[in-house]
Order: C-alpha cells, then structure tokens, then sequence
C-alpha cells in the first residue's frame, strides 16, 4: 500500500452510523417503542377487566377526594385569613377589663380616658377607641317595641377598620361625642346570597334586627330607654356568605357615641365609675411595632391604675391563629383519612397485580423468550398500574370538587377554594401511590425464568 492511501494522523476519524450518537438514539426509540408498548397492553387490560379495574381505582378516588378537598380548605382558610388581617389591621390589639378581678380598691377600672391617654402618650397609632355594649337595651319605633337589642358605645374611629359595611346618611363624628349627643347609627343584617339549608331552621336573628331589616329607620326618632334618638346613618353588613371578616357574628344593632351612651344608659357595674367601659381596641398600624406598642400600653395603664393589673391585652391575630389552629385538626383528621384510603387503595392495586401476573405467567414467558427484558416487564406491569391511579385520581377530582359543593357550600360560610394546580396534585399522588404498590409485583413477574413461566398452566 503506498502513502496516498493512507489516513493522516491529524485527521480525526468521524463516528460512523454505528457509533455513540446513533447507538443513543436507538436506545431511546427502544425504549419510547417499550413504554408505548407498556401502555397499549396497560390500556388493553384495564379494558378488558372493567370490573377488577373499577374496584382497583375506587378506594384510590376516594382518597384523592378527600385530597382535593383537604388542599381546597387548606388554600381557603388561608385566603380568608389574609382578608381578616387586613380588615383588622396589621397591629390590632385589644385591651380588657380582667375578668374575675378582685380590686385593691385603688384602680378605678378602664375607663374612657385610658383610651385618651394611650393616644397622648404612646405615639404613631393608628387607631386608639373605647367600647362599651349593652345587651337587652329597651328600643321603641312608634308602636313596636323591643326589648332585645344590642347597642355599642363607639367613637367615629370604629369605622377604621373591619368596615365592609355599605353607609347611608352618615356615620358619628367627633362632635357627636364632643357633646354627647342622642344620635344612632343603625346597622341593617346582610342576609344571604345563597343560603344554606340549616339557615331555614335556625333564626340567629333577634326581633329588633328583624324589624331593622323590613323597615328604613334613617331619618327617623327611636326611643333608646325611654329617650329620644335620631338615626343619622344606616350600614348594612355584606351577605353573610360573602362576608370576609373572621368573626362575623355578635354585630350590635345600634351604634351610639360611647359618651352618650355612658351618660344615657350607663353600665351593669353599679360600683364602676361614669366613664367605665369594656374594651379599649388599638392598632399600631404595622405588626412589628406591636411588641413595643403593648409594653408601653402595659406600663402606661399600670401608673394609671396605682399599680393594679386589672386588664389584658390581647392581640387579636392571636385569637384568629387559635381558631386556625382548631380548623387544622379537622383537616389534618381528613389527610389521614384520605392517606388511609389511599394506602387501601395501593394494596387494592397490589393484590390486583399480583394476581395479573398470575394468570400472565405464560405470556410473560413469552415475552421473555423473544427478548423481552426484565426492565420491559416490569415496565408493562408499572404502567398498567399508574393507569389504574391516573383513573382513580380523575374520578377523585370530580368526587373532591362534588363533595366542595355539596358540603363546603351548605356551611356557615365558604372558604373552601379549589386552585388548578390541586388537581394535577391529586392526579400525579394517586399514579405514584399505584405504581409504588405494584413495584414489588411488577418486580416478582421479571425475576420469573422464561422456561418455568412457559411450562405453567
């Protein structure tokens, strides 16, 4: 052979069509051509065995129903929880008389002009009033007379916040309890949009609120213990089941100055002072001055009150993550529920395999005689499984999203939300939940021997 012929060493040779590159993409046409054919005999099988199928998918749909719904009041609360934060403030707190307080004699207990005094000496608040409420306050509106009525003592900056109300005339001012005068707002119940089945036979309603609702009082004089009231100003609440607030119940029926009610119709402690009120409610205006906000509030009303701590300060953000925490257990008592249907569910679908590959074994002899690998059967048998989940987790979806509108929307309120991403959740835990338990089976039917699977009967 002469030089011409030869190849320079500076040249490199070029894989053929035999070389890595095309030996990967055969690979992968063998192994997409594999997995097709896992889910042509998956789909094959599930057709032919629609009775075994339907009762291998149940128990899987019923834990991805009670997934979805789990997921739905999970994002629910936590959407209701951000729009009660925000209609009661960032740093609302809330100041009360201790119950159950036994005097040294030297506090005069809250009064009016606590709530003044925080203003004056514990700056950058955003909202400082006092409140005071009486129950079974005697109301007449020419001839109808009610005894049942709860009336609230407030100053206008009650208004700042938690207002989802609708106004018409006016709300109080401050000269309103400047000088104490005998005016009312009153506030009209929301009703319902939709409302639920157990509203028709429990009226919360008391006969005050139901005459409010039937009758316009604007403008109007009321008799409030025998004096006379003008109502400036009506707010109605929102229906009850659009309401956003977390606590939407206990709603008074009259708004008046808290002056004007200390002067009209006074308190039930005979021993409490003119000024006594209930509460005095606070908000910062931002949640990292809260800390800094109630020591100061604490140490204020200490000195005020010659030393005696005859009131708490609640923070009101604690109240609803209490309520929260309660709701937490209802849902983590439905994840359970629902991860014990779907471990039911998974064994379903393992003791479904297992007796599949039983009555398989000589086709999976076969199969294994013509070159099929351990990985193809084991490919068939997963595939068929997660088929069997991906079933079972649509019909959960549709058995989640049912049971949200049966139940969720028959409740006080509904919070449950169902966001697209849920469904896709349920969808792929039910597939992985089904194709984990028919691992070991899809295992077993590889390790059989070629020859002994085909001398089986």
């Amino acid at each position: 052979m002469d030089g011409s012929s030869r190849i320079p060493r500076s040249h490199p040779i070029t894989p053929g069509p035999f070389g890595r590159g095309a030996r990967a993409r055969q690979a992968a046409r063998a192994a997409w051509l594999t997995l097709a054919e896992a889910f042509k005999t998956g789909f094959r099988e599930i057709r032919t065995n629609k009775f075994r199928s339907v009762l291998s998918f149940a128990a899987v749909a019923v834990g991805v129903a009670s997934l979805i719904y789990t997921l739905a009041q999970v994002k629910g609360m936590q959407d209701a929880m951000r729009q009660a934060m925000e209609l009661l403030g960032p740093g609302r707190m809330e100041v009360e008389a201790k119950r159950d307080y036994v005097s040294k004699g030297l506090s005069r207990g809250l009064v009016a002009e606590d709530a003044d005094a925080i203003r004056e000496h514990v700056p950058g608040l955003y909202m400082v009033y006092p409140s005071i409420t009486r129950w079974g306050t005697r109301i007449r509106d020419g001839r109808s007379k009610f005894d049942d009525a709860q009336v609230q003592g407030v100053t206008p900056e009650w208004r700042k916040r938690d207002w989802v109300y609708t106004l018409r005339g006016r709300f109080l001012n401050d000269w309103d309890v400047r000088h104490s005068a005998r005016v009312c707002v009153v506030v009209e119940p929301g009703g319902w949009i939709k409302k639920p089945f157990w509203a028709s036979f429990w009226n919360w309603k008391n006969e005050f609120d139901e005459h409010v609702s039937r009758h316009d009082l604007l403008g109007r004089d009321l008799l409030i213990q025998d004096r006379v009231f003008t109502v400036v100003g009506a707010i109605r609440n929102p229906p009850r089941d659009l309401d956003p607030r977390w606590f939407s119940w206990n709603q008074p029926g009259l708004l008046m100055p808290v002056t004007t009610f200390q002067k009209v119709l006074g308190n039930d402690n005979d021993s409490a002072p003119p000024t006594y009120v209930e509460s005095i409610v606070v908000d910062t205006g931002s949640q990292e001055t809260v800390a800094g906000a109630k020591a100061s509030i604490a140490a204020l009303l200490k000195a005020r009150h010659q030393g005696e701590e005859d009131f708490d300060i609640n923070d009101s953000r604690d109240m609803i993550e209490n309520e929260l925490e309660e709701a937490k257990k209802w849902l983590i008592a439905a994840i359970i529920l629902g991860g014990v249907a779907l471990f039911a569910g998974g064994i379903g679908i393992m003791n479904v395999t297992l007796a599949t590959i039983f009555s398989r074994i000589k086709e999976i002899g076969i199969r294994r005689a013509l070159g099929a690998s351990k990985l193809d059967i084991m490919a068939q048998f997963l595939v068929e499984a997660a088929l069997l989940g991906f079933a079972g987790g649509l019909a959960g979806i549709g058995l989640g999203v049912l049971g949200l509108s049966t139940f969720a929307k028959a409740a006080d309120r509904d919070i449950a939300t169902v966001a697209w991403y849920h469904g896709l959740i349920g969808m792929a835990v039910a597939a992985l939940v089904a194709a984990l338990f028919a691992l070991y089976p899809a295992y077993q039917a590889s390790k059989l021997d070629p020859v002994e699977a085909l001398r089986s009967e």
